[in-house]
């Protein structure tokens, strides 16, 4: 099989393109997560920045003294040789006309050695000389009058002289040897020759060395900026990773200790601050591992201190529970006191035997020991079988328990006895705080989690006892009396058998509106929980649905419809069901 070169090359541009239009989101990550290249980038920067500013501001003034220099030096060799031209001419004889063209020779040569530049113009004032003067007049080839080199403003200036001024210079660009143009000076004076009148003085100098010579001072300057920007980051890049390289040995050694690993610790070198903070942070260190390991050490005298006693209260509970059933079931026959104190004894011993059961399930999840047993199972299915325990218990309390399951993916691989107790405790959390008001377990799914709350209408909690709710042994209102019988763990062992599937049990709640349990499970084990299929805040949160209203208990004349019919169809089909 082979390829053409042209599919190669089609494929390498959006290769390259895809690559420059993830160079920005790379410097963004870089500068959000690297100190030391953000430390760099600004050094840099700024040095760049001053380098600049300081590279401008010596240009601008080497090239203004270079100019001021020249152009003093221009008008001293100008005024010579305007000088020594009058003289000469000032000499001369007026009445010869023959001596008047010799002296011109005579000025010129004198002008070339007094200025050092060829370039002369000497130009008839127009109106003060005669037409047999004007031809006396000469010029450069750069500086003839048709080239425009001379402009009528410098001649106007000249000619008039409004200051008593004898030089004025204007800058201009002269024609160079390569047919280009250069930077130059005309500087112009005025003149008298007896006897043909008045005469205007050019001389053009040439400033292209001097221009040469501020390009050469420029190009240093920017040549010397640039090296000296590139050793500013290389000195930054040396310092800063000098000074960030213990704070990110300090940062990754604090993410060790953060992960349990409480024997690391940071290098120390030396005697400066970074050592003297390694050492500080040695030594809180190794006080937060020393308080660590008393803490766990004594956490597993708690643990194992719970187990046994609870392991040792079985056997004398084992007997003193014989003895009450036995006491139990002869209470007819005892005088009324004493067959109450046998149904007091029974009771209380049931509620012991709970309590030693759920001190058992504490210790073994806080020892780590506690095993999930999965299998695919229908919530629907799990929740029926919960509300069929819990409702003679419901009937007592005046409460109607609702199913409402929409449908869906419901089989999750989950652990069915420890649900089904989680399942069990919000139901009967919810008939002992729902003051005989419908509850509602809902129960719906997708393809990466499935749910089920339990909705009551009772009194409600507040944000504060809401937040511990599933704190074990707590009570929102310890003078309030348990009709359930409950020991206070319930809640906080459904919270570790929901973590324990790595999932997630929540409440709402609010003062009067009720409360709203929700658990939420992945449907593969191992999986992380996604988000809930359930909404947590009901949506008749803050109203009365008409829904809900029709779960509240009937009244005369609205019959409330069978149980037995209407759960069984209903859940079969995946629809909505209400038991």
């Amino acid at each position: 099989m082979t390829s053409s070169p042209g599919a190669g090359r089609a494929s390498l541009g959006p290769t390259i393109a895809r690559n420059w239009r993830t160079w920005p989101r790379e410097v963004a990550r870089a500068w959000r997560r690297s100190l030391q290249f953000r430390t760099i980038v600004i050094t840099v920067v700024l040095s760049a920045i001053a380098v600049v500013a300081t590279g401008t501001y010596m240009s601008i003034s080497i090239g203004n003294d270079l100019f001021q220099s020249r152009l003093q030096q221009v008008l001293v060799e100008s005024k010579n040789a305007a000088t020594s031209a009058q003289t000469i001419f000032d000499s001369s004889d007026p009445t010869n006309g023959a001596s008047t063209i010799s002296l011109l020779s005579s000025a010129k040569s004198a002008i070339i050695a007094s200025s050092s530049s060829r370039l002369i113009a000497l130009l008839a004032t127009p109106g003060s000389t005669t037409d047999s003067s004007t031809v006396l007049g000469f010029a450069s080839p750069e500086l003839a009058p048709s080239g425009g080199v001379i402009s009528d403003q410098l001649r106007a200036e000249v000619v008039s002289n409004p200051d008593g001024v004898q030089q004025y210079w204007q800058s201009v660009s002269l024609p160079d040897d390569q047919g280009g143009a250069a930077p130059g000076i005309i500087v112009g004076s005025p003149l008298t020759i007896p006897g043909a009148g008045s005469f205007e003085l050019y001389i053009g100098y040439n400033l292209s060395e001097a221009q040469q010579t501020l390009v050469f001072v420029q190009q240093t300057l920017w040549l010397g900026g640039l090296a000296l920007v590139l050793l500013i980051g290389l000195v930054s890049w040396v310092i800063v990773r000098l000074v960030v390289q213990p704070i990110r040995m300090a940062a990754e050694t604090s993410e060790k200790l953060a992960a349990g690993q409480l024997e690391v610790r940071i290098p120390e070198r030396g005697e400066d601050v970074i050592s003297t903070l390694a050492r500080s942070f040695n030594g809180m260190a190794d006080s937060m591992q020393s308080q660590i390991t008393q803490l766990a050490e004594l956490s597993l005298v708690q643990q194992r201190f719970v187990s046994d006693v609870s392991h040792e209260l079985r056997t004398p509970l084992t007997t003193i529970r014989l003895a009450g059933d036995v006491l139990y079931d002869q209470r007819e026959t005892f005088p009324p006191a004493t067959g109450r104190t046998a149904e007091l004894l029974h009771t209380q011993t049931e509620r012991f035997e709970l309590l030693l059961g759920d001190l058992l399930e504490i210790s073994r999840f806080d020892a780590g020991s506690a095993q999930l047993d999965t299998e695919p199972t229908n919530l629907v299915r799990l929740a029926e079988d919960a509300i069929d325990q819990m409702q003679s218990l419901a009937e007592q309390s005046g409460s109607d328990l609702r199913l409402v399951a929409p449908g869906g993916y419901f089989e999750a691989e989950v652990d069915g006895r420890r649900i089904r107790r989680i399942v069990r405790n919000l139901l009967g959390n919810a008939i002992e705080h729902g003051e005989g008001k419908p509850i509602v377990v809902s129960v719906d799914s997708d393809e990466r989690s499935v749910a089920l709350s339990v909705r009551d209408y009772g009194i409600g909690m507040s944000e504060t006892d809401a937040e511990r709710v599933f704190d074990r042994f707590w009570r929102a209102d310890p003078s309030r009396k348990r009709t359930i019988g409950g020991t206070g763990l319930g809640l906080a062992i459904s919270l570790e058998d929901a973590a324990l599937h790595s999932g997630a049990l929540e409440v709402w709640s609010r003062p009067g509106a009720g409360s709203c349990f929700r658990l939420t499970l992945p449907r593969v084990r191992g999986r992380m929980v996604g988000a809930s299929p359930l909404p947590l805040e009901p949506q008749d949160a803050f109203g009365e649905a008409p829904a809900v209203a029709e779960l509240r208990p009937p009244h005369a004349g609205h019959p409330a419809p069978r149980p037995e019919t209407a759960a069984a169809p209903a859940a079969e089909q995946g629809e909505s069901a209400d038991v």
